[in-house]
């Protein structure tokens, strides 16, 4: 078995001591889909590595920013919509404390507020990547017209970046044209005072949040290399005056050697679920 003090956890990979929930572990969130109602209140979250995860994502977004960040002008509205939707969410919110020129995080990190780059600063406020789904007036599908997406895992944002659901997808297992159908009259059918939450979870030999790959470049585990679990909260939300969706993901990342005996046994095998 690896130990914490053997495993060399590269800077800007905080990791979790425990998942504020077990998705494996229940029949509402075992069985695919695995929506569930989001409470009031609980569609942004403060986590223990809040601070850690912040200074890298101010990093990325200070560095990376064609990496991780894209907008199409004509979404501009649904991301400035979405900017006001993360400052009325975490207003409420213990450690925040929301000024006419600036927002002060629960780290102490004062974030300047630029409304006039709304993408960039909502993504330094909040631990959850946001992505902007739109449905075109003529169109069948709901396209990624914005998004900052500094945790990806395992896919970019150039390659997805204007594209419609079914090929966004690509190459999701089992994503056939069924299960295409269904998810757009899902998000067709979603209203802006009830956002759902699902979670996926997958092992990963590298516990780095930012992991980029393209369509077909293969993430690898190394036999006897360690193991760290990725969990994703990832929530959908209409924004009520643009209708654009919100798909926001809050990431968790932790060593398998942490979990309860239990959680090992009923993950062991797993590659890749949801």
């Amino acid at each position: 078995m690896t130990t914490r003090s053997q495993i060399q956890v590269p800077l800007g990979a905080p990791l979790h001591q425990h998942l504020p929930l077990r998705p494996w572990a229940e029949e509402k969130t075992r069985r695919l889909p695995g929506l569930n109602p989001v409470a009031p209140g609980d569609w942004l979250r403060v986590d223990e590595v809040f601070a850690a995860q912040m200074r890298l994502r101010d990093a990325l977004i200070a560095n990376r920013r064609a990496a991780v960040l894209a907008l199409d002008e004509a979404a501009r509205p649904a991301a400035e919509e979405l900017l006001g939707a993360v400052l009325a969410e975490v207003a409420a919110k213990p450690g925040y404390v929301i000024g006419a020129q600036s927002v002060v995080r629960p780290d102490g990190v004062e974030v300047p507020l630029d409304r006039t780059d709304p993408l960039a600063t909502a993504g330094r406020l909040v631990q959850e990547d946001l992505v902007l789904l739109e449905k075109p007036d003529a169109g069948d599908e709901h396209l990624l017209t914005g998004a900052v997406l500094c945790f990806p895992a395992s896919w970019t944002l150039e390659q997805k970046f204007l594209r419609p659901l079914t090929t966004i997808h690509v190459p999701v297992p089992d994503y056939d044209g069924n299960i295409a159908r269904r998810v757009q009259r899902l998000f067709d059918g979603l209203q802006p005072d009830r956002p759902i939450w699902r979670a996926n979870y997958l092992v990963y030999g590298d516990p780095a949040l930012h992991q980029p790959r393209r369509e077909g470049e293969a993430r690898k585990l190394a036999p006897e290399g360690p193991r760290f679990l990725r969990m994703e909260r990832q929530v959908l939300k209409r924004l009520e005056r643009s209708r654009a969706v919100v798909f926001s993901i809050h990431s968790y990342v932790l060593e398998m050697d942490a979990l309860a005996p239990e959680d090992r046994a009923a993950l062991a095998g797993l590659s890749a679920v949801g």
